[in-house]
């Protein structure tokens, strides 16, 4: 029987800004993503523009602070309300791990705080119990787009040096708080996104730097960022010893849509900006490929004395990551059909199905992604984001989503091709999301992607009860078996049955 390993750690991944809701309770302050509208006017299948933010768009938020149908945000799933129940769903599927984020602002609402929030502790030290008393492992990410909002108003997000003292000072208050209760930690939710999303990623707004180049600013962010991760994983390590601390990229998959050279050259140059980011934080330095690309583009990125030490001498302990889809590119599109995706709008692979936001379906791709990136860094692997976003139905009290146990049957098949044929050393799996919230790209409720399903729809209405949909039960006997064999007996079945 081909089975994953007895340590595999199987389970599910949110994040704060995207299920807790209670935005304005429990002293927190306010974040960049209480101000990330919704775009209902636009394509989901062409969502281009939903990543600009001005201060004008900001100040208007700040005014409207009972608009939770524009934020939708601000009401996420109210897990704020319902951890228990969801942690008790969580433990009936047996999950072994939960991926869940801090918010910055309800432990330091301003981010400059003197004092820690007490509050805000007590909350998550009340989750963290509750995911414990079920044996299930926290796999905490220290910041996932939510950087509190004081940042962006008065320090210029992380653009600021101030702010990797803030963030360092936040990363100490929670590894003290929470050290006998969370081992496995993540310092940045995807530290590249702050080149395509700047403002929940960074707390970077563009009209603020008047007279800068605003990709500059960027990467000069994201330095600051790479410097805060070595010393967010220096300190864990010190106040929690026997404790992992990972990084997360996006993990685009480009393919060359033929065999030209100038397309496999081309798809070979996304790749390389792929992994410059985690590069930088396994290596503990810049990857040739960014600082030729700083070079050629007139990028000037200051350091201060110290900091390729830091980076160089607290490199993570595991790479992880999340992988959706994959995309095709050439040296010339010029005529060839486009699709959208995770972060891109990409050329459509004529061999791949779509879901139906247009993000193409590529099991097999998240086997490469696992070779080639054990075979980049030689650390163990963690799967952190994988899911399919879709329109599910609810009917009496039912949702029959064989499409979703469809996805993951494939996927999670690759994966277990990587570990036993490819010798990847893959800690576990966390997949997007287990329960159903507030996407990230469209800001919708109805791009389901949970084995639960909210009872709430994109404006917030709805009662917020919780379903067990069918993948729910699926899921269970993958991780009750850790494995897919228990599949090859419903087929049998079936197949007798039709007979």
């Amino acid at each position: 029987m081909k089975k994953f390993p007895d340590s595999f750690l199987w389970g599910g991944a949110t994040a704060a800004n995207q299920i807790e809701g209670g935005w304005n309770l429990g002293g927190k302050g306010w974040s960049v993503s209480d101000t990330a509208k919704a775009h209902f006017d636009l394509d989901v299948k062409n969502y281009t523009g939903h990543n600009i933010v001005t201060t004008e768009d900001i100040r208007y938020a700040i005014a409207h602070p009972e608009d939770v149908v524009n934020y939708p945000k601000r009401h996420g799933s109210d897990f704020y309300h319902h951890y228990k129940e969801d942690i008790a769903l969580m433990a009936e599927m047996g999950f072994k791990v939960f991926r869940m984020s801090i918010a910055w602002s309800r432990i330091f609402p301003n981010a400059d705080d003197t004092q820690p929030n007490e509050e805000g502790l007590k909350f998550y030290d009340a989750i963290f119990d509750e995911l414990l008393k079920y044996n299930i492992q926290p796999l905490v990410t220290m910041s996932h787009y939510e950087p509190p909002l004081n940042l962006v108003l008065n320090y210029d997000g992380w653009y600021s040096r101030e702010t990797i003292e803030f963030f360092t000072k936040y990363v100490r208050t929670i590894c003290s708080r929470y050290r006998d209760k969370v081992k496995y930690w993540l310092t940045f939710n995807e530290i590249d996104s702050i080149i395509r999303h700047p403002y929940t990623t960074g707390a970077l707004v563009e009209d603020r730097f008047p007279g800068k180049n605003f990709e500059e600013v960027c990467y000069q962010a994201m330095h600051h960022q790479f410097v805060a991760s070595a010393l967010a994983t220096k300190i864990c390590h010190e106040i929690i010893p026997d404790s992992k601390v990972g990084c997360m990229i996006t993990k685009l998959a480009y393919y060359p849509y033929s065999c030209k050279p100038e397309d496999i050259l081309k798809a070979q140059q996304y790749m390389r900006n792929i992994y410059a980011y985690s590069d930088t934080q396994v290596f503990g330095e810049y990857s040739p490929y960014l600082l030729s690309y700083y070079k050629n583009h007139g990028i000037n990125i200051v350091k201060q004395d110290g900091d390729d030490e830091i980076m160089k001498n607290h490199p993570v302990d595991f790479v992880s990551f999340s992988y959706y889809m994959s995309s095709c590119v050439a040296e010339n599109d010029c005529g060839l059909k486009k699709t959208s995706g995770n972060t891109v709008f990409a050329l459509k692979n004529p061999y791949l199905e779509s879901s139906d936001w247009g993000w193409q379906i590529d099991p097999i791709g998240l086997r490469v992604s696992l070779v080639d990136l054990y075979d980049r860094y030689r650390k163990p692997l963690f799967i952190v984001e994988n899911g399919l976003g879709a329109k599910d139905v609810l009917e009496n009290g039912k949702v029959h989503d064989s499409y979703r146990i469809d996805y993951y049957q494939k996927h999670f098949s690759c994966m277990l091709d990587a570990i036993i044929d490819d010798g990847i050393e893959l800690m576990g799996y966390t997949s997007w999301a287990c329960i159903d919230l507030i996407s990230e790209s469209t800001k919708q409720m109805s791009k389901r992607y949970g084995y639960i399903y909210v009872d709430a729809d994109d404006y917030g209405n709805g009662t917020y009860k919780r379903y067990r949909k069918d993948s729910f039960y699926w899921y269970k006997k993958v991780i009750e078996n850790n494995s897919l064999e228990f599949m090859e007996d419903v087929n049998r079945i079936e197949n007798h049955a039709a007979n």
